[in-house]
């Protein structure tokens, strides 16, 4: 399970994800400038940790290297959701309280979610009652 993005590393990383292309550090200081005052080189270790912890692959393009990303937002949510789901004492409680939260348009994003995954990956039919091997006695 990834541990949490910190501030400045979910910022570089929404540009990563939004932008869905390699992104050179100077692009991302750029933008990121537009928000706050950041060095190059906060933004260079940034992107460099961020690639020590796998969440970016760099390859060399002249002298800088282009960042992209090793999977999706959406991915490192459902890890994060995961990792705090399975923490639980009671994941059942966890749940209700967690959809308890929900807003109705995002317990219908849930319900969609559910109908595509029962659709891709349909649960194996029950055994039929009487079929098969006799009942050891």
């Amino acid at each position: 399970m990834p541990r949490p993005l910190g501030e400045l590393e979910d910022a570089v990383m929404t540009r990563i994800w939004q932008w869905n292309r390699p992104v050179t550090v100077r692009e991302v200081l750029e933008d990121l400038q537009q928000e706050r005052s950041i060095a190059y080189t906060t933004v260079m270790t940034v992107l460099d940790n961020l690639h020590q912890k796998g969440w970016v692959r760099r390859e060399v393009e002249g002298r800088a290297y282009r960042y992209t990303a090793v999977s999706t937002r959406a991915a490192y949510s459902a890890a994060l959701m995961n990792d705090a789901w399975a923490q639980s004492d009671n994941p059942a409680a966890a749940l209700v309280a967690f959809f308890g939260m929900m807003s109705p348009e995002q317990r219908e994003s849930l319900n969609d979610a559910i109908r595509i995954v029962q659709r891709d990956s349909p649960l194996p039919a029950a055994p039929e009652e009487g079929g098969g091997e006799p009942a050891a006695s």
